[in-house]
């Protein structure tokens, strides 16, 4: 065996020393009311789990009262919605003015509706579940061809044309016959009388699709196929909840990680770490093994359970890996118990928001695929998840969380892990440890491409729903922000922890390697078109080389960007070179030079 594969086998025996050590130390911290209580939290997941997700959330259940006699044909109607309370002894005038009911169902003539937009909104639900309930009726008669007379299938395709679902049309009328289809039955209790035909149809029976209906027992509530009245989108509310599952043990495991993490710098335990024979990529290795360990076997567990398959595992995956590297950090960086529950909060908010909120646009929208999560919710469904769409949406996170454990590996060691320094001044530390020359300069500005992506597509996510006449300029300035402290923020560094020498010359040389650098790393983001993400008009404006069809136009995107981060970085690192104050300001100006040229250069793109 050569010298390296023996150092390799070494160092492979080393950590996994340290990872049993770690096993052994924290199974002794658990005493057994913890046990107890984590047990009694998965059982009851387990029992509200299934009923959430074949119930639906049920946040409307009785928020409507109805004034309704029982002998009413509209009674039954009232009593089989879950959104209604039938209050039969409130059926007056005199009990809807009062507002002691929303709606007022009299023996003759429409329902009344209570003046207000609760009542209007009460009213809509009504004459939606009037429909519901006829269309029931209809679907227990024998002969479903008279009953309906029109049949609809719908097929969802892309912007470009490409099908998504599979079905075909077919029917035994005409779509503009196709209103009547649904509410043709006059056979319901609710459908004797010209104001039961008329409640009746309100609910969409002119065959436009309506808006999603949350609930219901099967992954993906929504239907594709059948009257023209019961067309709707298909939205994944099941599979968001089960989706959801895999993230849960997540909060409770970097809670752990986190204290073995601080523990060891409060109590100095640390320190014989420190003096030992093993480099702190073992010791930071063994550490976190238990724990990714332990994510990765309650991942397959829930897999197994909900009935994913091992793209739902690969997915979470990543996930895990960045809440642990991100703990890491806040581990290293917190200077107490409390100030590490802060930040360990903190991190669960913020992943648990970034990957889930883009998950619910699974089958609206490509921006969704920001979120490890949506491959799961592809899982689920049954639908192929490709190569591209894998590594458009785990990539990142596989790369931030390979950043954040660099970072974070900078600060372990004595001056910093057992110091009381501020959290900024600790990151300061912490880039300034992998920076020393220009090709380090070259290196941590590539590094830092990954927190870029996920900052960038975190506020595409956010901003695609406001109107672009808003969003777009918003969008330019946060992108502006993010790179520019990308590209500037270690070079700062750099000067502060004295690393290289103050003066212009120095300054504008780093400028220009880190714009370089950062120019040849972003090129990376070109993977947008993968999933076709420049289709939304914020994918664009944020990257409009990949929106681009002109060569000549994509020629000029893709060289300008090299003469705007070479300014703006040399603006930023010769404010740097003299102090905090001019930095900031040289920052500022970069910023507006930044957004003054994304402004220009998205005319360029129809």
């Amino acid at each position: 065996m050569s010298r390296r594969g023996l150092d390799r086998v070494l160092s492979l025996r080393k950590t996994l020393r340290i990872a049993r050590w770690e096993v052994a130390r924290s199974a002794g911290t658990l005493d057994r009311q913890t046990v107890a209580l984590a047990l009694v939290l998965v059982a009851v997941g387990a029992i509200v789990g299934p009923t959430v997700v074949a119930q639906g959330p049920g946040l409307d259940d009785g928020i409507y009262r109805v004034g309704v006699e029982e002998d009413s044909p509209y009674h039954d109607v009232v009593t089989n919605t879950s959104q209604f309370v039938a209050r039969p002894d409130d059926a007056s005038a005199a009990a809807l003015k009062s507002g002691e009911i929303d709606i007022l169902i009299p023996e003759r003539g429409e329902p009344i509706p209570r003046p207000t937009r609760k009542g209007q909104a009460a009213y809509a639900e009504f004459r939606t579940a009037v429909q519901e309930y006829n269309d029931q009726l209809m679907g227990n008669e024998s002969n479903q061809s008279a009953a309906f007379p029109v049949d609809v299938s719908l097929q969802y395709e892309s912007r470009a044309g490409s099908a998504l679902t599979g079905g075909a049309g077919s029917g035994g009328g005409t779509g503009a016959d196709g209103g009547t289809g649904g509410d043709g039955g006059t056979g319901s209790a609710a459908g004797g009388g010209s104001d039961g035909g008329q409640a009746a149809g309100g609910g969409g029976g002119d065959g436009q699709v309506q808006a999603p209906q949350l609930g219901g027992s099967a992954i993906v509530s929504g239907s594709t196929s059948g009257s023209p009245s019961n067309i709707s989108p298909p939205f994944p509310f099941a599979s968001l909840v089960l989706a959801f599952l895999f993230i849960v043990p997540m909060n409770f495991i970097i809670q752990a990680y986190g204290s073995t993490i601080i523990n060891e710098r409060i109590n100095r335990r640390g320190e014989l770490m420190l003096v030992s024979p093993v480099s702190r990529r073992d010791i930071i290795a063994g550490k976190t093994l238990p724990y990714l360990a332990a994510l990765l076997v309650i991942t397959v567990a829930i897999a197994i359970l909900i009935g994913g398959t091992a793209v739902s595992v690969a997915a979470v995956f990543p996930i895990a890996l960045l809440f642990l590297s991100a703990t890491f950090v806040g581990g290293m960086f917190a200077r107490s118990f409390k100030e590490l529950t802060f930040v360990t909060i903190s991190v669960s908010v913020f992943m648990t928001s970034y990957v889930f909120v883009p998950a619910i646009f699974t089958d609206v929208t490509p921006i969704a695929l920001i979120s490890p999560l949506t491959l799961v919710v592809m899982d689920l469904q049954n639908e192929a998840v490709t190569l591209g769409e894998y590594a458009f949406s785990t990539l990142p996170f596989y790369l931030t969380s390979l950043a954040l454990f660099t970072f974070g590996a900078g600060t372990y060691r004595e001056e910093d892990m057992f110091s009381q320094r501020p959290v900024h001044q600790k990151a300061l530390d912490a880039i300034a440890t992998r920076v020393r020359n220009k090709k380090t300069v070259a290196l941590v500005t590539a590094l830092f491409l990954p927190f870029v992506f996920v900052a960038e597509l975190l506020a595409i996510a956010v901003l695609f729903i406001v109107p672009p006449a808003l969003s777009v300029p918003v969008l330019f300035g946060a992108i502006a922000l993010i790179e520019e402290t990308a590209k500037s923020i270690h070079v700062y560094a750099g000067f502060e922890y004295a690393r290289f020498e103050r003066s212009p010359k120095t300054a504008v040389v780093l400028g220009l390697v880190s714009g370089a650098a950062f120019f040849v790393a972003e090129k990376l983001t070109l993977l947008v078109q993968l999933v076709q993400l420049q289709e939304l008009t914020l994918g664009q404006r944020a990257y409009p080389e990949a929106a681009a069809t002109d060569p000549v136009v994509v020629i000029g995107l893709l060289l300008l960007p090299l003469g705007l981060h070479t300014v703006t970085a040399t603006i930023s690192a010769l404010g740097a070179q003299r102090s905090k104050r001019t930095y900031a300001a040289a920052f500022l100006l970069a910023v507006v030079v930044h957004v003054v040229y994304n402004m220009g250069v998205t005319q360029l793109v129809p």
